[in-house]
């Protein structure tokens, strides 16, 4: 039985949009084979943006946020959902990383001249990104660039690892059955904790 902790980051709190129906199935598939889940709904925080580096490095988070880090610190697996924005994740998700994320947190800064050390060691990740576009082109033309960003720059610097994909195109387009079978694509990573 594993802690995992479901960041849903569609700025759009409406439940039709579909980010919100994979992060239920996920869950869904998470309980019933008996792991513990919580959820952190990035639309239903209130949380200022970060605009001054001092505020990043040394300013105190507010209470939404510590709330969100006692979570993360909680998991063992990360589950974060987004929908693919201008090529990366939307703003809301990266603002919200960035106050959750903090030095002190997350990792603690170099001394000297060696690498920073990462605060969030032993926990896994799975993302899931949907998008306009065929997933392919996306991993192919474009290179994932955002999803490496996560992956690399965002959760491996501060420990996380290892970090699973799953890129899930032509969102707009699907029919019901394409929709379902993401679900319950979903739903089994969630028995599996993966």
């Amino acid at each position: 039985m594993r802690r995992i902790l479901i960041i849903d980051g569609h700025p759009d709190c409406r439940t039709e949009r579909y980010v919100h129906a994979l992060s239920k199935a996920y869950c869904d598939g998470a309980r019933s084979a008996g792991h513990k889940v919580e959820s952190i709904i990035v639309s239903e925080l209130e949380f200022p943006l970060l605009r001054r580096g001092e505020d990043f490095q040394s300013g105190e988070p507010p209470a939404v946020i510590r709330r969100c880090q006692e979570q993360i610190a909680w998991a063992e697996h990360l589950v974060i959902l987004y929908p693919l924005w201008l090529g990366s994740m939307p703003g809301l998700l990266k603002a919200f990383f960035e106050q959750v994320l903090r030095p002190g947190f997350a990792f603690a800064p170099a001394r000297g001249r060696g690498f920073q050390k990462k605060l969030l060691g032993g926990r896994s990740a799975r993302i899931f990104v949907t998008m306009g576009m065929p997933a392919l082109f996306y991993r192919w033309y474009f290179r994932a660039h955002s999803l490496k960003t996560l992956e690399r720059n965002i959760l491996a610097f501060c420990g996380i690892a290892p970090v699973r994909a799953s890129l899930i195109g032509m969102v707009e387009a699907m029919d019901s059955v394409q929709r379902g079978r993401w679900l319950a694509r979903a739903q089994a990573f969630g028995v599996e904790a993966r």
